[in-house]
């Protein structure tokens, strides 16, 4: 009797034994490996505006870079400048209807002078037109470089008591009198009349103001005062006789007129004492 149970005993551990040598394998569930993923580099998502200038075109038709030097130089495009106008286009409205200031040469002026708000004076002083403090200006004041070291303008609360000022401004001082009995919506007259009563010393400000009036079509908001449907392209824009010389009509930019006379920009800058690519209507160039 006990040899049989210590036979069963010893047959027992030969049964355990051969189990436990084989190999485990697993059919009905899959073990988790867990494995570290190598970081993969993204590329960030902000959306970044960039603005490209492809050619010296300064047609206001696409967003073109213009260079505005005034009481500073600032680079600025052509959307920019539309925005601007959107936002002081009703203002220089009013004050063209209770002042008599075209509202295209205000709009103009403060584009030019403000750099589109961009300029120094404009963002620290709100002071859109450059204009300086001069005798029996009570409000605040802030210092410049402009014509000479640290010289004193006038500083705003806000951009629209600028253009305001800058109406009252032309019609209480005398040297501009005479601005006032010319036609409302003569604004080529009104920007030559401006440099020759000493609001610039810029030789080509009436140029300037006459060319972005243009481009931006600014005459368009005289017309909606004066009730009038005035357009520069249905003026009749007599081309020069001689081969040295050629008037400048709608569309034309130093750009095209430098590939239709084999000039380079540069060239016609040159030629003409341009001091940047500003050019208007009726304006003659020098192409020999």
């Amino acid at each position: 009797m006990m040899k049989t149970k210590l036979a069963l005993i010893l047959l027992a551990l030969f049964i355990v034994s051969c189990r436990s040598s084989r190999p485990v394998v697993r059919t009905t569930t899959k073990a988790k490996i867990t494995t570290k993923k190598k970081p993969v580099a993204q590329s960030k998502t902000e959306t970044k505006t960039v603005i490209i200038n492809t050619s010296t075109n300064t047609d206001a038709s696409n967003n073109s870079q213009e260079t505005l030097e005034a009481t500073s130089s600032v680079k600025t495009y052509a959307e920019e400048i539309k925005l601007y106008v959107d936002n002081f286009k009703e203002i220089a409205q009013n004050n063209m209807r209770s002042l008599g200031i075209p509202a295209s040469i205000t709009l103009a002026q403060g584009i030019l002078e403000s750099g589109v708000g961009k300029g120094k004076l404009a963002q620290t002083a709100n002071n859109h037109f450059g204009i300086k403090c001069h005798t029996g200006w009570t409000g605040e004041t802030i210092h410049h470089d402009d014509d000479a070291a640290q010289e004193c303008f006038r500083k705003y609360k806000h951009p629209s008591e600028s253009y305001r000022d800058h109406s009252l401004f032309l019609t209480t001082r005398t040297r501009y009198s005479k601005l006032f009995k010319l036609d409302k919506g003569d604004y080529k007259s009104w920007a030559k009349g401006l440099k020759e009563a000493g609001y610039a010393t810029d030789v080509k400000y009436p140029d300037k103001l006459i060319g972005l009036i243009e481009r931006y079509e600014l005459y368009k908001y005289d017309n909606e005062v004066l009730s009038r449907d005035y357009n520069p392209k249905n003026e009749q824009v007599i081309v020069s006789d001689s081969n040295e010389y050629y008037t400048i009509q709608q569309g034309d930019t130093l750009y095209s007129l430098s590939k239709r006379f084999n000039l380079s920009v540069n060239d016609l800058k040159k030629l003409n004492n341009l001091s940047d690519n500003t050019i208007s209507i009726g304006q003659k160039l020098k192409i020999k």
